[in-house]
Order: C-alpha cells, then sequence, then structure tokens
C-alpha cells in the first residue's frame, strides 16, 4: 500500500506495551487513528517479558484487526517488554505496511544490559539488536526532537507523518492513545491475578 504521509485520510494503526516489573507478559494495545486524529479501531495483544516474539505478536495483533485501510504502523520502540526486540523490517514484509518504530531520548545503546540479563543468550539478542540499524534524529514541528527506525517509508515521510499525528510534545496520538489503553488493561489483569 503507497504511503501517503500528508493525507488527512491516511490510518496509522499505533502499537504501544505496558507490564510492571515480575509480570510474565506485557499487554500490547493497537490503536487505529485517522490523519483526522479520529480512533477508528482498536485491539488488545501480549508479548513476552525478555522474550523474543515481539514481531510476530505485533503482526498478530495487526491481523486481528482485520483492516486492509491501514496505512503505517507505528510503534512506541523497538525494543520492548525488557529486551523483546521488534524486526521492523519482518513486520513491514508479513504486514505489507511501512513501520516506524520511535523513541523520545538519546541513549549510547543497550549491549551491555543484555550481555548482563541475558548471559545465556546475549548472543542472539545481539544479533537481533545489531540489526535494527541506527536511529534516525528527526527534529518535529513542534520542536521536539524524536529518534526512529523505519522500513518501507523514507525519513521525509516517517517526518510528514509524526508531525500530522503529533498535536505537542513528542508522543504522536495513535501511540498516546495506545498506551493508555494498555496501562488500563495492564492494571485490569493485575487486579484480576
Amino acid at each position: 500500500m503507497a504511503l501517503h504521509s500528508r493525507k488527512k485520510g491516511v490510518r496509522v494503526l499505533g502499537v504501544a506495551e505496558s507490564f510492571k516489573p515480575g509480570d510474565a507478559s506485557s499487554v500490547l494495545a493497537g490503536v487505529v487513528m485517522r490523519g483526522d486524529l479520529v480512533v477508528d479501531g482498536a485491539e488488545l495483544g501480549r508479548t513476552s517479558v525478555g522474550g523474543d516474539d515481539a514481531t510476530a505478536r505485533i503482526c498478530s495483533l495487526y491481523k486481528r484487526l482485520k483492516r486492509n485501510d491501514v496505512n503505517a504502523i507505528v510503534v512506541s520502540g523497538c525494543v520492548l517488554s525488557l529486551y523483546n526486540i521488534v524486526d521492523a523490517d519482518a513486520l513491514a514484509a508479513k504486514t505489507r505496511a511501512p513501520v516506524l518504530c520511535l523513541t523520545y531520548r538519546e541513549s549510547s545503546g543497550i549491549e551491555e544490559s543484555i550481555r548482563r540479563r541475558f548471559p545465556d543468550r546475549s548472543e542472539g539478542k545481539l544479533r537481533a539488536y545489531r540489526g535494527l540499524g541506527a536511529r534516525k534524529r528527526l527534529m518535529l514541528a513542534s520542536g521536539k526532537p524524536v529518534f526512529v527506525r523505519t522500513s518501507g517509508m523514507s525519513d521525509g515521510q516517517a517526518l510528514d507523518l509524526l508531525n500530522l499525528f503529533t498535536l505537542q510534545g513528542s508522543v504522536p496520538e495513535p501511540v498516546r492513545v495506545a498506551k493508555i489503553l494498555a496501562r488500563a488493561a495492564s492494571r485490569r489483569s493485575s487486579r484480576r491475578g
């Protein structure tokens, strides 16, 4: 599907997560939002904390929506749920939608943290992390910087898309609403458990 990142009719699936220390899984929330900021769909899923299933779980969440009008997927981070790494290229290939993974702060990387946390399987995690490539710094119209990794879209398209969906600060609305939904679902499942 062609990405028309400046059109008001563009639809984005924003994906975010929420978990608490000690949780075995993290709640994934996906929110479909139109360029006019109308919420047009939502879905929940789970991914394992510390696992290697984030890409597959986001893909599954996308497929459960049964939407062929989603123009792009915007994920809050390429590294979810304590080092569960999202492969943006694989996600874009499986969903046939451009993917943008977004973070908000500069970082010197997480390789040492991965080695400490996963002494027996750090090489696979490090290979996946290095495969993400470098983040690119973009300056939003709001005056805030963001750091992105993309697949299937140019830096210009990524910036247009982020500016369209970001009302203030640095968090685009589909991701912000998905984060709220994920937190609420996580709190609810904690109360039941």
